[in-house]
């Protein structure tokens, strides 16, 4: 279905980057990988991609925060992949605390990896696709891009404002076979959640299965964590020609947790 298309998957040498780029692959899709992690792992990851799929993968290890490494990691997918037919915008970070005690660095560093980074890599990105005439910007929202939580004002606004950047940039591709739309899951099975739940059983005197029943998955009426595979799906579904006409939009897969 995307054979000879590349893709960029930022935050994608784990969880939920990982899968998307793996999935793109499988659809014979080029991948350029982003991310922090051991060297020797992701290298030994992206061979093992490029090898199974058939398909050529490449990696960055752009630090996002910072908008002159960006503009590298760009200027590397145009001259070695011929730029990015899809972006996925997929990079992010969290911290929580009440608003009168949130560190300011904290703050600024959700800001600017969870939104500028895509306002970055969106602006370089497009131009090359309208002149493609065809092109994909799939951003990471969440839940949290459609309702808040106490204490998780950096990454709430980040998410608030994601959707925003998602429907201008809708807008502005529209006429140029351009689509851009915000996937917005709920609580998804990561690594990163299993430390969040042994951490929060330790603290409230908890077993696992009671912390992810009635703290973690408590606003999930499925009871259910959205996995990483369906996120994946999702993502291929939205680069697919059945979702041609899907743009702007903020799409939940949450288990109804947004439906209340």
């Amino acid at each position: 279905m995307l054979s000879g298309k590349t893709a960029l998957v930022t935050g994608s040498t784990s969880g939920i980057g990982k899968a998307i780029a793996t999935r793109f692959a499988r659809e014979g899709c080029n991948v350029v990988l982003n991310g922090f992690g051991d060297e020797a792992e992701i290298e030994a990851e992206r061979a093992g991609m490029e090898k199974e799929f058939g398909v050529k993968v490449g990696y960055s290890s752009a630090d996002l925060t910072n908008p002159d490494a960006i503009e590298g990691m760009m200027g590397y997918v145009a001259r070695d992949f011929g730029g990015a037919d899809i972006l996925v915008n997929n990079a992010g970070v969290q911290y929580v605390a009440p608003i009168e005690e949130f560190p300011t660095a904290k703050w600024d560093l959700i800001i600017a990896l969870n939104l500028t980074a895509a306002f970055h890599t969106t602006r370089m990105a497009l131009t090359g696709m309208k002149e493609k005439g065809w092109g994909r910007i799939l951003n990471t929202g969440s839940a949290h891009a459609k309702v808040a939580s106490p204490f998780k004002s950096a990454y709430v606004t980040a998410k608030h404002g994601l959707a925003g950047l998602t429907k201008v940039t809708a807008l502005e591709g529209a006429e140029h076979g351009v689509r851009c739309n915000l996937i917005c899951p709920g609580y998804v099975h990561t690594p990163l959640v299993d430390g969040q739940i042994a951490d929060t059983a330790k603290a409230r005197g908890m077993s696992k299965e009671d912390v992810i029943k009635n703290v973690i998955l408590d606003a999930q009426p499925t009871k259910q964590f959205v996995t990483v595979e369906q996120i994946a799906g999702f993502a291929a579904f939205l680069c697919s020609p059945d979702a041609d006409q899907i743009n702007g939009a903020e799409l939940s897969i949450d288990g109804g947790w947004t439906a209340a």
